[in-house]
């Protein structure tokens, strides 16, 4: 107990220093650890921030950051799509999700900047959350499981609030999976690790895999080796050895056993497995699994068509090219919100599995494609702004050298193909605030001494 409340009170200690040092800090934190937590909590956490912000604004703290500019350009663009939506409730509704693509960046614009040891203070307070997160429904699992003898409460998240599943579906196993892989990364690449960054690390890896996100547990496995044979302090002395043991590795993963017929699946007929989370859970035995090629040409399904992850995607991707070539959405597109009309009139002419009392349906679906969503709703302008802010976060990280940030800026762009991340207020939450945390302010590249933004 004593260690215990030695270690709570050197945190509160860490934070009300740095806290005074800038007034932002708990706000910021509170924002990015609430972000799992209702929309309610998290909005609170996000009204304190902008409220710290103005009463502390200095006009010397506002400097022009292009970085920062971006996510308002595109907010904007939705806002100014109202004029030209096929759904103008629709748009409305999405106008008003959206928000935080403007608040945030305008947050980090008007405020003290951080410093580069506050921006890694902040990702470390908000990994320590995520321990808790994992440990706190890792035992909520647990104690399902002893009380209803499932083994589906490790896994996954359940069809609906009430059902199966390792997370409520409310938070969806993807988000977490992103939320925890960039917590398990802190951890995973400290220099000096102690046994408790072992233990959190294991523990964070270990919720990765129950929460069963295929694509996410492939890119996290993917950074590991990376971050091993390039990134590592032992990786400096032997690149060339490096590449090459990292390249036989990798050929060596896709090509035996049965990783390899994981992938080989995803393109045989009538395969049941895919690489990316299944759209609708709990289709019965006998149903038709619909296989790339015939998401791809087929003219007509029918209600008993079962599309896995990857076919549906695809099936999704043929339906953007088709309103593209029907409605000419190429410079404006439908508007924010506004494409799932569009979305459900092709199911319809498709004939796909219209859902009943506990499905949707596929004719209810978004793109699942952040990069199709973006283009089909707000034209190629607004895609153009989206590859932008994630080609500077990219290119950022990597001159930067941060490794945290590289993970998030590759799980944004890898998420993005699979997950339309940013339509959802926990996605554009966290993807803004970690957005303008690591690409807000400068550091010399030749100096020890940070330069915030003052």
């Amino acid at each position: 107990m004593g260690n215990i409340y030695n270690s709570l009170k050197t945190v509160f200690q860490n934070l009300i220093k740095e806290n005074k040092s800038n007034s932002s800090f708990i706000p910021a934190l509170l924002v990015l650890i609430t972000i799992p937590l209702s929309f309610a909590i998290n909005n609170i956490a996000l009204a304190l921030f902008l409220l710290v912000v103005l009463l502390t604004f200095k006009k010397s703290y506002f400097k022009f950051q292009i970085n920062l500019i971006l996510p308002i350009t595109l907010y904007f663009l939705m806002v100014v799509s109202y004029f030209w939506t096929i759904e103008k409730k629709n748009t409305l509704s999405g106008i008003s999700t959206e928000i935080f693509l403007l608040l945030i960046p305008l947050a980090f614009l008007f405020s003290k900047g951080f410093s580069l040891a506050q921006k890694q203070k902040l990702i470390s307070f908000y990994s320590y959350s995520m321990v808790i997160l994992a440990l706190f429904f890792s035992i909520r699992a647990l104690v399902r499981y002893f009380m209803q003898d499932d083994i589906r409460v490790f896994f996954y998240h359940g069809e609906n609030e009430d059902d199966y599943g390792l997370v409520p579906k409310l938070l969806n196993a993807i988000h977490i999976s992103v939320f925890v892989a960039v917590a398990f990364f802190h951890f995973f690449t400290k220099e000096i690790r102690s046994k408790a960054d072992y233990f959190f690390s294991v523990v964070l890896f270990g919720f990765l895999l129950l929460l069963s996100s295929k694509n996410m547990v492939l890119a996290v496995i993917l950074l590991v080796l990376i971050y091993i044979f390039f990134f590592s302090k032992t990786a400096h002395k032997m690149r060339l050895r490096n590449l090459i043991v990292f390249g036989l590795l990798i050929a060596i993963i896709f090509s035996i056993g049965r990783i390899k017929q994981r992938f080989q699946v995803e393109f045989q007929t009538n395969t049941d497995k895919s690489l990316s989370a299944n759209v609708i859970e709990g289709i019965p035995v006998g149903v038709h699994y619909v296989s790339i090629k015939e998401a791809w040409t087929n003219e007509m399904f029918t209600p008993n068509d079962y599309f896995n992850g990857t076919a549906f995607r695809v099936y999704q991707f043929r339906l953007f090219l088709e309103m593209m070539n029907e409605d000419k959405i190429f410079w404006k597109g439908y508007g924010l919100n506004a494409s799932y009309p569009k979305i459900e009139a092709k199911g319809v002419a498709y004939n796909v599995y219209e859902g009943d009392h506990s499905n949707n349906g596929y004719q209810k679906m978004n793109f699942h494609n952040q990069y199709v969503q973006v283009f089909a709703e707000l034209g190629v302008f607004g895609f153009l702004i989206l590859v932008l802010m994630l080609g500077l976060n990219l290119k950022n990280a990597l001159k930067s050298k941060n490794f945290v940030h590289f993970v998030f800026a590759f799980l944004m762009i890898s998420l993005f193909l699979t997950e339309s991340f940013l339509w959802r207020q926990r996605g554009v939450v966290f993807f803004t605030m970690l957005y303008c945390l690591f690409n807000s302010g400068i550091v010399l590249n030749n100096s020890r001494q940070e330069q915030k933004i003052i």
